[in-house]
C-alpha cells in the first residue's frame, strides 16, 4: 500500500509545474523591471511573530497556524503568511538593505489549515512585494500598477481594482466606535465568530464571507466618512496618482483586510461575478508593522499577495506542455548504446535537449516513446550506417528522413531551435 499526500498537500507534477515555473518566472522578471529584488525567509518563524503582526483575533491566529513546541521548549509556527516575515528579516537586516526605499518580492509555500477546496490548499504559494521606506502616495499607486501590469502581462482578464483607506491610530478610533454601535444594535443576526470580533476588533466583522453577516451590514457606516484630514488627503493623492498611471480603479468603502496590521490604504484585484472567492490578490498599507514587531522607530511601507494556486486556476489550462526533448536517439541494437549515449551527452551540453532509450527495446518501441516526446529531429543510430561514418536524420515535422555523415548530423542538431 502506498502512502497518499496529507490532506490539503498536493504533488505538482509535469506539465502543470511548467505552468507554474513560466508564472513564477513572469512574476520575477516584472518585478525586476520595478526594482524589487528577491528576498527568501525561512519556513519556520517564532509563533510570536505571527501573534504580534497578524493579529491574535484572527482566524489564521485562533483556528488556522500550524504551530508546535520544539524539543527546546520554544513555540514555532509554520508560515501562514509572507509579509509578517519579510518585516522581521528587513528589521534584523536593515542595515544592511540600503538607502531607502526598499523594494523586495518573495515567492514559496504557506501552511494554513482550513477546509481544503478548489484553489485552496492546507499548503499554498504566494507571490508577494513589499516596499519599505516611503508612505508617499506615489508609492502606494506604484504597488498597485506594479500588480495591474502583471495581471495583465500573465493573461488575466476582467479583473477590476476596489480601494478603500483604513484610516489610521488617528481616525480609526471614532469608527471603531461607530461601527461597534452599530455592530451591537444586529447582534442577534450575526454568526458567533463576528460576535466575538465585534468586541475585540469589529472592523474585521465587515471581512466576514458568511452570507447573514453581509446581509446584517450591508448598510454600515463607512469608514471613509471618518478618515481625518491627513487620511483622507492621502486617500485623494493615491487615487490621482492611480489615474496619472492609466489604473483603472473604483472605490469599495467596506473592503478591509483580514489582517490586523493594514491601515490606511488597501486594495483588491477582484474578478466580478464568483462571489466571495473572488479576489485574485490584494494587499495595503502597514506603517505600524515594524513597531508592532519590536522596531525601534516606525518604517512606512505598502505589499500585496497574490495566490498562486488561484490564479492559475483562473487563467485556465493553458497552452500544451513544452515537449519532453527536442532530439531522440533510436538505436537498432543494444551494441550502440554506449555511441548513442556520448551523442546525447554531447548534444546536452551543447544546450540542446536530447533523449533516448537506455534499455535496447525494439525500433517499434523506440520510435512510439520519440513520437510521445515532442522531438522534432529523431536521429537512428544503425549498424551498417554507423560503419560507413553515417545516421539516419528524421525530420520529424516533415516527415522525411536521409541518411548524413555524423559530424553534419552532430552540427545540424546544435541548431536545433529549443522551446521554453
Amino acid at each position: 500500500m502506498t502512502l497518499a499526500t496529507v490532506r490539503g498537500m498536493k504533488d505538482i507534477l509535469p506539465p502543470e509545474s511548467e505552468r507554474w515555473a513560466s508564472l513564477e518566472a513572469s512574476f520575477r522578471a516584472h518585478a525586476g523591471r520595478y526594482g524589487f529584488r528577491e528576498i527568501r525567509t525561512p519556513l519556520l518563524e517564532r509563533t510570536e511573530l505571527f501573534a504580534r503582526a497578524v493579529g491574535e483575533t484572527t482566524d489564521i491566529v485562533e483556528k488556522e497556524m500550524y504551530t508546535f513546541t520544539d524539543r527546546s521548549g520554544e513555540s514555532l509556527t509554520v508560515r501562514p503568511e509572507g509579509t509578517a516575515p519579510v518585516v522581521r528579516a528587513f528589521l534584523d537586516h536593515r542595515p544592511g538593505a540600503g538607502e531607502g526605499p526598499v523594494r523586495l518580492y518573495y515567492i514559496g509555500p504557506m501552511f494554513r489549515h482550513e477546509r481544503p477546496q478548489k484553489g485552496r490548499m492546507r499548503q499554498f504559494h504566494q507571490m508577494g512585494a513589499e516596499l519599505f521606506g516611503t508612505d508617499a502616495p506615489y508609492a502606494d499607486a506604484e504597488t498597485m500598477a506594479f500588480l495591474h501590469g502583471f495581471l495583465a502581462e500573465a493573461g488575466l482578464r476582467g479583473v477590476s481594482l476596489e480601494v478603500n483607506s483604513l484610516g489610521d491610530p488617528e481616525c480609526r478610533p471614532a469608527y471603531n466606535a461607530r461601527l461597534t454601535e452599530y455592530l451591537a444594535a444586529r447582534d442577534g443576526e450575526l454568526c458567533d465568530d463576528c460576535r466575538r470580533r465585534r468586541e475585540r476588533n469589529p472592523l474585521r466583522v465587515l471581512d466576514c464571507k458568511a452570507e447573514r453577516c453581509v446581509r446584517a451590514t450591508a448598510d454600515a457606516p463607512s469608514i471613509l466618512d471618518f478618515l481625518c484630514g491627513p487620511c483622507r488627503d492621502h486617500f485623494a493623492a493615491v487615487e490621482g496618482a492611480l489615474s496619472s498611471a492609466g489604473v483603472p480603479f473604483s472605490r469599495n468603502p467596506r473592503m478591509v483586510r483580514g489582517l490586523d496590521y493594514y491601515r490606511r490604504t488597501t486594495f483588491e484585484f477582484v474578478i466580478p461575478g464568483m462571489g466571495a472567492q473572488n479576489t485574485v490578490a490584494a494587499g495595503g498599507r502597514y506603517d505600524g508593522l515594524a513597531e508592532l514587531l519590536g522596531g525601534k522607530q516606525r518604517v512606512p511601507a505598502i505589499g500585496f499577495a497574490i495566490g498562486v494556486e488561484r490564479m492559475l486556476m483562473l487563467l485556465g489550462e493553458g497552452g500544451d506542455a513544452s515537449p519532453a526533448a527536442d532530439v531522440f536517439l533510436v538505436t537498432t541494437s543494444a551494441a550502440l548504446l554506449p555511441e548513442a549515449f556520448q551523442r546525447k551527452m554531447e548534444l546536452v551540453a551543447a544546450g540542446v535537449r536530447a533523449d533516448m532509450d537506455y534499455e535496447g527495446r525494439s525500433l517499434k518501441s523506440q520510435f512510439r516513446r520519440a513520437d510521445r516526446s515532442g522531438a522534432k529531429v529523431v536521429l537512428v543510430l544503425g549498424e551498417e550506417e554507423w560503419n560507413r561514418g553515417a545516421v539516419g536524420y528524421r525530420d520529424m515535422a516533415k516527415g522525411t528522413q536521409e541518411e548524413i555523415p555524423v559530424e553534419e548530423a552532430m552540427r545540424r542538431l546544435r541548431g536545433v531551435p529549443k522551446e521554453g
